[in-house]
């Protein structure tokens, strides 16, 4: 495969969720305005029952799916980790360096990654903030996720800049991704959460 590509959408007693925030996100990685080559409608067979990650795979000529039961992560802290370097415009299959990222946690659960001093993003997941009023998400994400997309586009969150240094003023922290949805971090203190 050339550069590839990878959607991970959530497939539950065999029907798949939010499907059309990962085509539009598909024709986007391709630049093609229609469904064509990859119609994920089409494509997508998940199994009819249990809880599964379908994985897909994709370029331009290639196309490959798996379907991973699934486990969830428990993700109760997360390690503040500044990489400038970093870039993840598009949801490419090649991880290497969120992966890299993701083994100086220590003995947190996920990392919760800075670039150019805003929080961007954990290994996993898109992330947001509950101030007290709303919740807030990052404005510039590594990857625009599609359940942030669906949330915005729902008005339940909002995108801002968020330093690190703002985070003292937040109560709430949850992840955002295909499998777990809005997921919120249990605590009574941010401070336990972010390490």
């Amino acid at each position: 495969m050339s550069k590839a590509y990878l959607e991970t959408i959530k497939a539950l007693n065999g029907e798949l969720f939010h499907l059309q925030y990962h085509q539009e996100r598909l024709n986007k990685a391709l630049d093609i305005s229609s469904n064509k080559p990859h119609s994920l409608k089409d494509i997508l067979s998940p199994p009819p029952f249990g809880l599964y990650r379908c994985r897909v795979v994709y370029d331009h000529e290639n196309i490959s799916v798996e379907y991973i039961p699934y486990v969830k992560r428990r993700v109760e802290r997360l390690k503040i980790i500044y990489n400038d370097e970093i870039t993840y415009e598009k949801k490419y299959a090649d991880r290497k360096l969120i992966d890299t990222l993701f083994t100086l946690r220590g003995e947190c659960d996920d990392i919760l990654m800075v670039k150019s001093g805003l929080i961007r993003d954990t290994s996993i997941a898109n992330i947001a903030f509950f101030d007290g009023d709303k919740w807030i998400t990052p404005k510039r994400p590594l990857l625009e996720g599609t359940t942030r997309a669906r949330y915005l586009n729902e008005k339940k969150i909002i995108a801002q800049d968020i330093f690190v240094d703002d985070l003292a003023s937040f109560s709430k922290v949850a992840l955002l991704n295909a499998m777990i949805d809005f997921d919120i971090i249990a605590s009574e203190n941010i401070g336990e959460i972010i390490c």
